[in-house]
């Protein structure tokens, strides 16, 4: 057949080419490998693997398709507006080339399948910006200048585009701070929501959700607060978690209420080491029955710390919604088993339904971000100059996830080994994954069992693999 459009064929070849899967046997058992010395990269291996009967004195891992645990949403990034700026910089193909790579499963394209966006601007983006400011002095109460038109150029087509290759993927929205006329310090940086605007504050979600519908987002989840504990970034709130649980019961809830809006409403959006504010609020039925659950990150704490918050209250959710993990090798060497030990097997074995890591693009600079209190280190799981694309260890770390466990997948019981970190699911096509990081300096032989049957492997020192089955 003859191309018609052989430069646009180049350029996708081109962009693709890194991840092409060659031809192979399959055996019963799937792998997809990346070593630390980087000789796979989230590659199918060629060759065979295979369940067998056996028998082996070596460690054993059981996979228990009986004992299950939480359902998963997906695995993803934060498509910040700065992510979204840089894609929307690219050439048309080029783009389309990569957001398929990014967002299907065909291939060795990674499934993407959760997204989080910032609710006006975080520190991710170029300027600071709400969808209510206000010249300095003026208010501006009943929202008559509400307007999500600062999304208009980037976010939103980002966001369109991505929706028109997966209709169904998840969008959490968290809002950096309100409008800064609502603020005791008048100031998109720090402060806290005054109380009188507590009402006004609401109904901006409420327009948020319903305006990113119109636009065709929908949006299935926000958090009240992004970080609502620290008053260092640009733009940034505070909000302690009695002020949370007053403005959810009093304000937020009954508003969604009767707008009659689904869009889920999370709790708190911080460090793990401070578990008592989501528990302080989980505990006041009066906000508790208009929260769907928990999001956490990982800058402080530790994972097991969203087990402590289920056990407390298991009908509410846990999401794991920001990590940054990024490198900066000294050497060729990949540091991978370490980010996907701690935060993606740590996160879904302590029963969050997602993992999002911050953030999907950056430039070269690690930008663009905000003056006087934007991240200067937070490099993207892509840099993108340009059209050029490079994939960095947060790709990878979730690729190994959301390429397999899609949405509807269950968790199901793995025993956790000594410095081989694991998680297993079933997922909604009856396949197994199982995910294995290999945190030691050495390579580990051991078995894994399902159904009676075992398979030996050797993972290589830092090395993280994906076992379908």
């Amino acid at each position: 057949m003859k191309l018609r459009f052989p430069f646009l064929f180049f350029v996708a070849c081109f962009l693709l080419a890194p991840f092409a899967v060659k031809a192979q046997t399959k055996g019963d058992v799937d792998l997809w490998l990346t070593t630390q010395d980087r000789s796979a990269l989230f590659a199918l291996q060629a060759g065979s693997l295979h369940f067998s009967k056996s028998k082996s004195e070596l460690p054993i891992i059981d996979v228990n398709d009986k004992q299950k645990f939480q359902s998963i949403d997906g695995f993803g990034f934060a498509l910040t507006g700065g992510s979204a700026q840089l894609l929307m910089r690219m050439g048309e193909a080029q783009r389309s080339a990569l957001l398929h790579e990014l967002f299907t499963t065909e291939g060795s394209d990674i499934g993407v399948s959760y997204l989080r966006v910032s609710i006006g601007s975080s520190d991710m983006n170029d300027h600071v910006y709400t969808y209510d400011d206000m010249p300095a002095g003026e208010t501006d109460a009943d929202l008559e200048k509400f307007s999500l038109d600062p999304d208009s150029a980037d976010v939103i087509p980002a966001l369109k585009e991505i929706l028109a290759i997966d209709p169904k993927i998840q969008i959490l929205g968290s809002p950096w701070s309100a409008p800064a006329w609502m603020k005791t310090n008048d100031n998109s940086r720090g402060g806290s929501l005054k109380p009188e605007y507590y009402g006004a504050y609401a109904r901006y979600f409420v327009k948020y959700v319903e305006g990113m519908r119109t636009a065709g987002i929908p949006i299935a989840a926000i958090t009240v607060q992004n970080e609502p504990l620290n008053p260092k970034n640009t733009p940034s709130m505070v909000m302690f978690a009695n002020e949370q649980d007053t403005f959810i019961k009093k304000y937020l809830g009954p508003a969604f209420q009767k707008a009659g809006i689904k869009t889920k409403i999370l709790l708190y959006d911080h460090n793990l080491d401070v578990p008592s504010y989501a528990l302080s609020i989980l505990k006041d039925p009066a906000a508790s029955k208009y929260v769907a659950g928990s999001a956490f990150h990982l800058y402080g704490g530790e994972t097991d710390a969203l087990t402590q918050v289920h056990d407390a209250y298991p009908d509410k959710n846990i999401y794991f919604t920001e990590q940054s993990v990024t490198e900066r090798p000294s050497t060729r060497e990949i540091n991978i088993a370490e980010p996907v030990s701690r935060v993606l097997i740590g996160a879904t074995r302590n029963w969050s339904r997602n993992v999002l890591l911050w953030n999907l693009a950056a430039d070269p600079n690690d930008g663009p971000h905000t003056n006087n209190g934007g991240c200067t280190m937070c490099a993207g799981a892509i840099t993108l100059d340009g059209n050029k694309v490079t994939r960095n260890v947060a790709y990878y770390a979730v690729a190994h996830f959301s390429k397999f466990v899609r949405p509807g997948s269950v968790r199901i019981g793995s025993n956790d080994m000594e410095q081989l970190a694991n998680v297993a699911f079933l997922t909604p096509a009856g396949k197994i994954v199982l995910v294995i990081a290999n945190t030691s300096n050495f390579p580990k032989t051991f078995n894994v069992r399902y159904h009676g049957k075992t398979m030996t492997i050797t993972l290589k020192d830092g090395s993280v693999g994906t076992y379908v089955w």
